[in-house]
């Protein structure tokens, strides 16, 4: 068992509880805490602390969470706000006995100045069930453990047992915020935001040496910050914004290495590979928009322009860590990456007649890569040098966006609606140079009674490209008859459903949905060819009584693909079927003022998918690749206990379960050339018990809403 507690609880409930006490020199502003309006002066303060006990180590159930391991857990939960004549302030407390903590505090003065101050941490787990050879012996580099006996394959790994460690995959990130605005006046404001997020732990990196390989916990140390600041000038007719953003991305180190734990005849130089991590970059935009809303028909029109640039500079590693390959020197020490971005949308509504509205929008994205080329020469996995100099590929794009929609009241109780999009995309250094998206749709809305509404919505869309260079896609090594799914043509059938029913002499309502779509590669010999979806969805929930209310839900999904691939690089010679089924239940019940003062909540939620893959090759017969599995269970049982106005307990019971087949997941020695880190299918379960205690300061007004 372990007990988890954190001083940040400490000193964050001393800050909230002593926020009162100062909130008369802080500040808020009328838009952005429109939200909690009205707000009545006072202090009102709401405060959860309890104990949660979990009954097993789960990654899975814990990712997000903070729960991903068993023991106790003390936690603080707790909102309030505070407000006098001239300021406002409110706080936010959430989970800070956990590693999902987040804290937050905004206010200001109305028509004034806001701030707004926050900090979250979310935990990223992966998995639990990993283990590993290596050391980690600095921050970019692992390390064989001493005595280590390498082999040409997995099987001669005499050392391995005594050496496997539990490696835990996963991560944790911290995002701190700090912002606020200043009025000049009614129609001026200036705005400034800095965020800064932390990420580190351990990812899973593949380590390749050619003929073999091994599955690495990589760890990473990244920091990003942001800046944003902006000046706004408007009125209720009309607006003019200008904005410059900031990004810096910084990674701990631009190189990660690793010791070979297999052996090689003749031996691969020093026995130590490296492969680049991602670069520093930085990116910067300045952004101008604007709106006006016409007095005639109703019109608003909205513009916006964004120019940005994309900087990277970090020095490159050396072509490889191989002391007996001699490649020629680097055609320069970094790669000096330059891209512009640039991003213009204009879009005019309008209400031309009464029953009519009308939209027209257009939008242009470039990205324009100014990267140099140089000559590079290819050493493939630290062990051959390719002897076929390569030049680097600047990728860019153009796209340009149009869309017309609009809506017509045929009666007060039918509305129809129709639109038409056009996407046009120019790419660089890729097989399809030119592509072009056309869509149409219509949908109706109709109401025959007060109770009644039905939506229906159908379309298709076209994408047809210029021409497939196959040339450009043998040069890439590729069967020059493959058509990448994305740059393929596609033509795209759909329709959607939805049925609802709210009779006012019933406590209940019912909503049905649907949706088919089907998908077709009509022009593609080998890649995916067919694609097909659909789903069924219901909802049904009772007001049992003005205590208590009843829902249940219920949906069904399904998604089949056709794919055709060539092992002769040439003509297809097999086929492949994926078919993917999921369906969902959930159920719960709410029961309010049991014996006067006791509130119940019960709910359950079950999921099922499988995946099933059939290969038809030339051999006799059809393959069936394992089936794909997950099975998830949730139940929540939670009970309200209020002593008095001020004084309330809680009860939680949660159980989860969750299970997967999963081919994939081998174990560290299945495949004597891939040393893996053993990750298992998903097997958990879980039980998690909480007592909580509530207490309310200050005024006895309605409870304070969540922020």
């Amino acid at each position: 068992m372990k007990c988890k507690a954190n001083w940040l609880v400490v000193t964050l409930l001393a800050a909230a509880v002593l926020a009162p006490a100062a909130s008369s020199q802080a500040a808020d502003t009328s838009e952005w805490l429109c939200e909690y309006c009205p707000f009545e002066s006072g202090y009102t303060a709401d405060y959860s602390v309890g104990v949660t006990s979990v009954s097993e180590d789960s990654a899975y159930i814990g990712n997000a969470t903070g729960y991903d391991e068993e023991g106790v857990y003390a936690n603080l939960d707790g909102q309030g706000r505070y407000a006098n004549d001239s300021y406002r302030w409110r706080w936010r407390l959430e989970d800070l006995g956990l590693d999902s903590r987040a804290a937050e505090v905004r206010g200001g003065r109305p028509g004034k100045f806001d701030v707004r101050i926050a900090y979250r941490e979310l935990p990223r787990r992966r998995f639990d069930s990993t283990a590993t050879i290596f050391v980690q012996s600095t921050a970019d580099t692992l390390s064989l453990p001493p005595g280590w006996v390498a082999a040409a394959q997995t099987t001669g790994f005499t050392a391995l047992d005594a050496n496997l460690q539990n490696r835990a995959i996963g991560s944790d990130r911290r995002v701190f915020d700090i912002g606020g605005r200043y009025l000049r006046s009614e129609r001026l404001s200036f705005s400034a935001d800095y965020r800064r997020q932390e990420s580190d732990g351990l990812k899973i990196r593949g380590g390749s040496s050619f003929t073999s390989a091994s599955l690495l916990p990589m760890p990473f140390d990244y920091v990003t910050d942001e800046v944003d600041f902006g000046v706004r000038y408007g009125d209720a007719r009309g607006f003019v914004s200008l904005r410059w953003y900031l990004s810096d991305f910084e990674n701990g180190a631009a190189g990660f290495r690793w010791q070979q734990p297999f052996s090689f005849s003749p031996p691969l130089g020093t026995g130590t590979f490296e492969q680049a991590r991602a670069p520093d970059s930085r990116f910067q935009q300045l952004s101008l928009a604007t709106a006006y809303a016409f007095s005639a028909y109703g019109t608003v029109l909205s513009a916006s322009a964004s120019f940005g640039n994309i900087e990277q500079d970090t020095a490159f590693l050396a072509y490889t860590t191989n002391d007996n390959l001699s490649p020629e020197p680097l055609p320069r020490s970094a790669l000096n990456g330059d891209i512009d971005t640039t991003n213009i949308a204009i879009a005019l509504t309008s209400r031309p007649l009464d029953k009519t509205r009308v939209k027209l929008s257009y939008r242009f994205d470039e990205r324009d890569n100014k990267t140099a080329q140089d000559l590079w020469e290819r050493v493939i996995v630290d062990s051959v040098l390719s002897g076929d100099p390569e030049l680097n590929t600047p990728y860019g794009f153009e796209r340009a966006t149009l869309r017309l929609s609009a809506d017509y009241d045929l009666f007060a109780s039918l509305r129809l609606s129709g639109g038409y999009d056009r996407k046009e995309i120019d790419r660089d250094f890729q097989e399809v140079a030119s592509q072009t998206e056309e869509a149409g749709w219509g949908r109706l809305r109709w109401r025959p009674s007060a109770s009644v509404e039905i939506d229906v919505r159908g379309g298709t869309s076209q994408r047809d490209i210029d021409s497939y260079n196959e040339v450009f896609a043998a040069s890439l090594g590729e069967n020059p008859l493959l058509r990448k799914y994305n740059l393929a043509y596609r033509y795209r059938r759909y329709g959607d459903l939805r049925l609802s029913w709210s009779p006012a002499d019933l406590p209940v309502s019912v909503s049905l949905s649907g949706r088919v779509a089907d998908d077709e590669y009509t022009h593609s010999q080998l890649g995916i060819t067919a694609g097909d979806e659909f789903g069924v969805a219901a909802d049904f929930s009772w007001s049992v009584s003005e205590r208590s209310s009843f829902y249940l839900n219920a949906g069904v999904e399904s998604m089949q693909s056709q794919q055709s691939g060539s092992e002769q690089f040439a003509a297809a010679d097999w086929y492949a079927s994926h078919d993917d089924d999921f369906t969902t239940l959930g159920a719960g019940i709410r029961v309010r003022e049991i014996s006067g003062d006791v509130d119940l909540q019960l709910d359950y939620r079950r999921s099922d998918g499988t995946t099933k893959i059939d290969v038809d090759t030339a051999e006799p017969g059809t393959d069936r690749f394992p089936d794909l599995r997950s099975e998830l269970d949730y139940l929540r049982l939670r009970l309200n206990y209020r002593r008095s106005e001020r004084l309330g307990m809680s009860f939680d019971l949660r159980y989860q379960r969750f299970e997967t087949a999963d081919w994939s997941r081998l174990n560290v020695t299945t495949v004597p050339q891939l040393l893996s880190l053993g990750a298992s299918p998903y097997d958990d379960r879980s039980l998690i018990l909480g007592l909580g205690f509530h207490y309310r300061l200050g005024d006895l007004s309605p409870a304070v809403s969540q922020p």
